[in-house]
């Protein structure tokens, strides 16, 4: 008895230990689902709707159309209300809770009652945020619209996040390197900052050239790049690359993220010195387990740093001085390079050579700054710069330089480069004044600020339009000598006809973008370029395969214009690849490919200083283009006379596809005038002869 009655005691609390055990365990799982776990709304009752006063503040505060039926829904620990409203993308609908906002599809909609599908939902973790979440909210507070990139291992936290956002349309493009030219591409177009995502090792090495373009042609970019988790950097683990080391010579700065709280300020000072002072791109490197760790996020409003406060405001002494030296020239010059485009500064200048009546030269990074058809323009200088503009360089008493660096490829041998004359040079980076040439009056500040600062001054003076007129018939005189010309033919088509009859097409119509070599310096010479902003192309670093990733994110920046990459048949097959993002995301990039069937400036100087020993410069072997870009659903066109290329160019313009429009050219075009390497300015090669 004593033994059955110890059994039955041992059972029961043997069994009574079980239910404790259970019990806790479901205490501790509704605890869990109540205080951590976001609400599934999947799970919900719709409640009663809003009142239309709180339902109108919310939709002027976030900019949304009007809301079908915004609902009380609640958590289910009820801490607060959730609403819904409808996107702009009929399929999609997001609720409220607490300024986070949340994702899901719907499958269908009526009478009030919403039918989900799971919703893709952010942790919210009360205040806490995961890092992948982090970037894509700072990105949204950038007010960024468009990015490109390319996924991998190391940043799949990041485009898990990108996948469930609404804020911005990312482009998948086929290649790292396509991704970084396409976002400076959308930069150089619209003025903002481009953006793009890599993975770590080989994704970001694929990068660089991307990075190295932008920094040499000052082009606002943020880079987001992962890395190996933190504990196996140095180990020489799966995809490992020292990629802030690597990015250090090309970028304007670049970080390594170590922990979740140094997130926020990183972002906001990345877009911050990407976008100020002279601008750049900036490479951010986040290890995958930061991307993965969950922290509180606020990003601040503001940024200050105290090791780079750029200078604005030109010194008011030294811009006085500068007017007053302008006054006294006898044979003043304005020379302008890009930095008048990256300060929005093309308004203030044209109006003050207008008012001083002072003729114009631009850099190959300033075309459109000034009409085309502006009297006092006398175009392009330097080594494929028009006769007129190179000798008004070589012949000036004073050079007005804005937002430029005197790039070799503009002042050839430095010894004799403006060799009488003083030079004012206004730049906002205080390191490219001086660096290469004595500077008279230089000036420290954003040229639109200088350049309004210059209008104030010249404006209170009595202005003598007579005064430089014997100057500027000087000049006239060069440009009727030795006008920028081609010999045309009508049995072979001429590269320059090309460039002339887009223009004459598209006039204003067009942004056009090129790669690198002969067609870029023909594109730049004959082009009617009339606005800032509309030619663009790789400068400092000549970066073949530039040119068609670019013009995909110029399209994506200015949709309302028709997107051009005139190119070479070297450059287009460097980033081929390239015809499929365009196809996949439907942007109607039209590249003409000006087919010599040579690497064509090579072999240029090859002919010139090489005895016509064309080492491997020959491309008589290549792709069928027409096929190639059917093969990819582009449309493609092959030209052999002007009467075709009218045609084919109006009709890729219809067809509103990505296409390739293939122009048989003189095979043995040289672009005239140009200056040797170590040569003078006033030194040119006008012609060739055999």
């Amino acid at each position: 008895m004593y033994f059955c009655r110890k059994k039955v005691s041992r059972y029961i609390l043997k069994r009574l230990g079980y239910g404790l055990l259970v019990m806790f365990g479901v205490i501790t799982l509704v605890f869990f689902l109540f205080t951590v776990l976001p609400s599934d709304p999947a799970r919900m009752m719709l409640g009663q709707r809003t009142d239309l006063e709180t339902e109108s503040a919310i939709r002027k505060e976030l900019g949304l159309e009007l809301p079908i039926g915004i609902q009380y829904l609640g958590y289910l620990n009820d801490l607060s209300p959730i609403s819904w409203y409808k996107t702009k993308d009929t399929g999609s609908f997001f609720y409220l809770n607490s300024n986070n906002y949340q994702f899901v599809k719907i499958i269908s909609f009526s009478n009030s009652t919403l039918v989900l599908k799971k919703p893709y939902l952010r942790r919210s973790f009360q205040s806490k945020r995961l890092v992948s979440e982090m970037i894509v909210e700072a990105l949204h507070k950038e007010g960024v619209k468009v990015v490109f990139g390319y996924p991998g291992g190391a940043i799949m936290n990041v485009y898990d996040e990108i996948y469930k956002q609404n804020y911005f349309r990312h482009i998948l493009t086929r290649h790292e390197q396509a991704a970084v030219h396409a976002a400076d591409g959308y930069a150089r177009a619209s003025g903002d900052v481009g953006v793009a995502f890599v993975t770590s090792g080989p994704g970001f090495t694929n990068a660089v050239t991307g990075l190295a373009t932008a920094y040499m042609d000052s082009i606002p970019l943020v880079l987001i790049s992962a890395q190996v988790p933190i504990t196996m950097i140095g180990t020489d683990a799966f995809q490992e690359i020292d990629a802030v080391g690597i990015s250090r010579p090309c970028v304007k700065h670049n970080y390594l993220v170590r922990t979740v709280d140094e997130l926020p300020r990183i972002l906001k000072e990345a877009f911050y010195i990407a976008r100020s002072g002279r601008p750049g791109p900036v490479h951010v490197d986040i290890p995958k387990d930061v991307t993965a760790a969950i922290g509180k996020f606020t990003y601040p409003n503001d940024i200050t740093m105290q090791t780079y406060k750029p200078n604005y405001k030109g010194n008011t002494r030294q811009i006085k001085k500068a007017v007053e030296a302008i006054y006294e020239a006898k044979r003043p010059i304005f020379y302008i390079g890009g930095g008048v485009i990256n300060s929005n500064a093309a308004e203030e200048v044209r109006e003050l050579i207008k008012l001083l009546d002072i003729p114009v030269v631009e850099t190959l990074m300033a075309r459109g700054v000034m009409p085309n058809n502006n009297k006092l323009l006398l175009g392009m200088v330097g080594m494929h710069g028009n006769y007129a503009s190179n000798m008004a360089m070589s012949e000036t008493d004073l050079m007005i330089s804005l937002g430029v660096r005197f790039d070799d490829r503009v002042t050839g041998k430095l010894s004799e480069f403006a060799k009488h004359s003083k030079i004012i040079h206004v730049d906002i980076d205080p390191s490219s004044i001086g660096k290469l040439v004595d500077v008279a009056f230089p000036i420290v500040g954003d040229i639109k600020n200088v350049v309004s600062s210059m209008l104030e001054i010249v404006k209170e003076k009595q202005n003598n339009n007579k005064k430089h007129k014997d100057w500027r018939d000087l000049l006239s005189k060069y440009k009727e000598i030795h006008p920028l010309s081609y010999n045309d033919s009508e049995k072979v088509i001429k590269p320059q006809w090309v460039i002339e009859q887009i223009g004459k097409i598209l006039k204003d119509e067009a942004t056009i973008t090129t790669d690198v070599g002969q067609h870029q310096m023909w594109t730049a010479q004959f082009y009617p370029f009339s606005y800032p902003r509309q030619f663009i192309t790789s400068g400092g670093l000549g970066t073949m395969g530039f040119g068609f990733p670019a013009a995909i994110g110029v399209k994506c920046a200015v949709p309302e214009k028709i997107s051009i990459n005139v190119t070479g048949d070297g450059s287009i097959l460097m980033n081929i690849q390239e015809l499929m993002t365009a196809v996949e995301s439907n942007i109607p990039v039209i590249n003409i490919i000006l087919n010599n069937n040579f690497l064509g400036m090579v072999r240029q100087w090859q002919t010139f200083f090489y005895d016509k020993r064309y080492s491997s410069t020959d491309l008589s072997a290549q792709p069928d283009f027409v096929k190639l870009a059917e093969a990819f659903g582009g449309v493609g066109y092959k030209v052999t006379t002007k009467k075709e290329f009218d045609k084919a160019l109006k009709d890729a313009i219809k067809s509103n596809k990505v296409a390739m429009i293939e122009v048989s050219v003189d095979r043995l075009e040289n672009v005239l005038p140009m200056v040797p390497t170590g040569g003078t300015l006033y030194n040119m090669m006008l012609e060739y002869k055999e």
